[in-house]
């Protein structure tokens, strides 16, 4: 276990809040040529989320957010949390009833969305139209809504695939994405950063990227939310200069294959969500400057994005499978058998993980909850829980760990989790 000290009892709008009063004129969020500065998307968050509360929305709501890839995406993410709601992301490619039954598994009342998704909602509830009510939303007063919540409050609600066939709405909380890009050493945070925001808001890479950016000074510079060409990648890659990239590991493997110079231009690189190809990750290391690093980032959405790391350098030797390395700090990793007793070095048993990152459990599901959120067996403080992952590893010698396969039905499709019982 590793603890370091972790500014995880203040939620992250107000981490945010701080940040663009720092550097009020950084540019916070590039698309296209257009930019928004820290001060500008501070003031149209805080507009929105008073609009937000006038229509009714409370500390502790859950609001949906049906948003392409867009300034007015990274608004409305902002605007939910400064009016202590949670936001439920909707993902634009589910077909309309599963939609409509995730929101209703959430309670969500309240949709925040624009145009480009006005097809895909059901037609009940409320709806917050970024567009259509961008006037009066900008009449709004520009400073924060007075509203104290702390690091354990609900930041987001995102959802698996579940064994049953129905989708699991994971609960995490502000500290889990606090503990993920602040205070942590797995890779390098700043206000120098050029971040590519990517993956979509309902997958939980979107968290590092958002928050390992916004949190930082850095600039955050949204993909066009079509899907992207390879070709159309790595052309936003080299047109604004991107320095931090999350892939998951099928497109980190199209791209070492068809964009390698492109790829090796990133000086921080993490790809994952699935097992890194050995042969692509050697290809890619034999390609890169001293001092570029990738991380080869494991995890599930229960612990907030990332559990362990691994980073490998231009000399970095690959062997067989790429390890999935250590813990983040503010993490704790556990490799026991069927007993809950740890194994030695080298025998494999089941992955448990725990920390700050964990979420809340299971939205209503206090069954699946209690089975997969056991009571942590060497807690040092009572009531703390480790996360079951379900991922076979083992110790490696050097203290890093082996990933070696999933213990039960699930496999992995693009880096989304897929339970055959839902197929």
């Amino acid at each position: 276990p590793s603890a370091v000290a972790s500014p995880t009892d203040l939620p992250v709008h107000v981490h945010f809040a701080r940040q663009a009063a720092r550097t009020p004129d950084a540019v916070a969020l590039a698309l296209g040529d257009a930019t928004l500065t820290y001060a500008q998307l501070d003031a149209r968050a805080n507009q929105l989320a008073h609009h937000l509360r006038a229509v009714g929305i409370v500390p502790g709501a859950r609001v949906g957010l049906a948003v392409e890839r867009s300034f007015e995406l990274v608004v409305a993410i902002l605007a939910i949390l400064k009016a202590g709601a949670a936001y439920v992301p909707v993902d634009r490619n589910a077909p309309v009833e599963r939609i409509a039954a995730l929101l209703d598994d959430a309670d969500v009342r309240v949709v925040v969305t624009h145009q480009p998704f006005a097809s895909l909602l059901p037609a009940t509830g409320t709806r917050v139209w970024l567009d259509a009510q961008a006037h009066d939303i900008a009449a709004l007063p520009t400073h924060a809504p007075d509203i104290l919540l702390d690091g354990q409050s609900l930041a987001y609600v995102m959802f698996t695939s579940g064994s049953t066939g129905r989708p699991k709405g994971v609960c995490v909380p502000h500290r889990g994405i606090t503990r993920l890009v602040l205070g942590n050493t797995f890779m390098r945070f700043g206000p120098d950063e050029v971040w590519l925001q990517f993956a979509p808001s309902a997958f939980d890479a979107s968290t590092l990227e958002l928050w390992g950016a916004l949190l930082h000074g850095a600039k955050l510079v949204l993909a066009p939310p079509h899907s992207l060409s390879l070709e159309e990648l790595a052309a936003q890659l080299r047109h604004h200069r991107v320095t931090s990239l999350w892939l998951t590991a099928s497109l980190f493997e199209q791209m070492a294959l068809h964009q390698p110079e492109a790829l090796a231009g990133i000086p921080q690189l993490l790809a994952g969500g699935d097992v890194l190809p050995a042969a692509r990750v050697r290809e890619h290391l034999a390609r890169l400057p001293e001092g570029a690093v990738l991380i080869n980032g494991y995890g599930p959405t229960e612990n907030t994005t990332f559990s362990s790391t691994h980073s490998l350098h231009r000399g970095s030797r690959v062997d067989g499978s790429v390890s999935i390395g250590r813990p983040l700090s503010n993490s704790t990793t556990y490799v026991l058998d069927s007993h809950l007793r740890p194994v030695p070095t080298g025998v494999a048993g089941e992955l448990y993980v725990g920390g700050q990152g964990l979420a809340w459990g299971y939205l209503h599901r206090p069954d699946l909850t209690a089975e997969r959120f056991v009571p942590h067996p060497f807690a040092t403080t009572p009531g703390e829980r480790l996360y079951r992952t379900g991922d076979k590893v083992r110790w490696l010698a050097d203290g890093t760990l082996d990933f070696l396969g999933r213990i039960d039905f699930q496999v992995k499709v693009r880096g989304f989790r897929i339970e055959l019982g839902e197929i």
